[in-house]
């Protein structure tokens, strides 16, 4: 049982969890969890943090088959530029290892940008806590969850 999933659950937020096998030598999480639970990748979102004006960390959360946009994440935060995050501090903040950072149940709760394709579905599958685990929810749920916004991130 992972923080997010303790998240949800405490929140009684309708939710499913789903688990597979994750593959070590898969070369991207994302695209593997879609894959590998038969869902299109346009469902699926990946978690990654970054630095904004190498001060504080926030959160994008977009689909596994696009591309975060430094300068779109930016502008959804009001600042001048962001950079991806170092491994060491996106460990340290979320208390999540790479490949199954949840944007649920961070030990740190950062600043959250979601993307805004997520609205286009009823649920969405974001990292539980692991690789190889899954939470399915609604995005409005999640955005809620999270304290975060729906923004025009990624490329």
């Amino acid at each position: 049982m992972t923080p997010g999933i303790k998240l949800v659950q405490k929140a009684k937020v309708s939710h499913r969890v789903h688990e597979y096998a994750h593959d070590p030598s898969s070369e991207s999480y994302g695209l593997e969890a879609a894959e590998k639970l038969g869902v299109p990748e346009a469902k699926v979102f990946k978690t990654l943090v970054v630095s904004l004006d190498h001060k504080t960390l926030a959160v994008g959360v977009i689909p596994v088959s696009s591309m975060l946009s430094m300068k779109l994440i930016a502008k959804a935060a009001g600042v001048k530029k962001a950079v991806m995050a170092e491994p060491t501090d996106v460990e340290r903040s979320t208390g999540y290892v790479l490949g199954g950072v949840s944007p649920l149940g961070q030990k740190k709760r950062l600043q959250t940008f979601i993307d805004a394709s997520a609205k286009e579905h009823a649920t969405i599958f974001v990292s539980a806590g692991r690789r190889g685990l899954e939470i399915e929810l609604g995005p409005e749920d999640l955005v809620k969850l999270v304290n975060g916004v729906f923004a025009e991130i990624s490329q």
